[in-house]
């Protein structure tokens, strides 16, 4: 069901998630949002994530320094930004402001990947952004403006969230990308039992 920007806010975001639910826009130019309930849910596993072997030898390289929550308003802005290959998103300018609300009062977190340029400038390079309630994560989307970057953040993600005792990482859909991370799908009514397990209990903080 299509929603007015007004109409939603960062209190009704909260709950949705809770219920399983989340929001999407047709488009960046769109002045609605529409609630997603699938009957088929990708998550990703924490405990036995897989990390491809190209990518583990990249990262021995450190090519990236890593934060997290250093500049989500930046990151969230450069996901919903068009690429090559990537001519819109689902991502407008209420999703920004709200996803913002959210980070402002601790239920949404980043991750960035920082490269310094040519000119000796440091840049965002990558980054990913997401929701957190209990030890539940509900990744949204990520970038990248250099090989790898929005890689290498989420296996950091993945990291942080291990260490402080996340259960969930809910990516929402499947898809060939994550599929080399060992992406599963599972039923809605699956995902509904491990989201209520995950929102009993709360994490160690490990952002920010």
């Amino acid at each position: 069901m299509p929603y007015s920007d007004s109409e939603t806010t960062w209190e009704l975001l909260l709950a949705a998630y809770t219920q399983g639910y989340f929001p999407m826009a047709a488009s960046s130019e769109s002045k609605t949002l529409e609630w997603f309930y699938p009957e088929m849910r990708g998550i990703l596993p924490i405990d036995d994530f897989h990390i491809p072997r190209s990518l583990a030898k990249y990262m021995r390289k450190s090519p990236f320094a890593i934060t997290t929550d250093r500049a989500f308003e930046q990151v969230i802005k450069s996901c919903a930004a068009t690429a090559q290959g990537r001519e819109s998103t689902w991502i407008n300018d209420a999703i920004i402001k709200l996803y913002c609300e959210l980070h402002t009062r601790g239920f949404a977190h980043s991750v960035e990947c920082w490269q310094q340029a040519g000119n000796g400038e440091v840049i965002l390079a990558g980054g990913l952004y997401g929701v957190s309630i209990g030890r539940a994560f509900f990744g949204e989307s990520m970038f990248s403006r250099s090989s790898n970057a929005s890689k290498v953040a989420l296996v950091h993600l993945v990291e942080l969230l291990g260490k402080a005792g996340y259960e969930l990482l809910d990516a929402q859909f499947t898809n060939e990308h994550l599929t080399q991370f060992g992406i599963q799908e599972i039923s809605r009514e699956d995902y509904l039992v491990k989201l209520e397990q995950a929102l009993a209990s709360q994490p160690e903080n490990c952002f920010g």
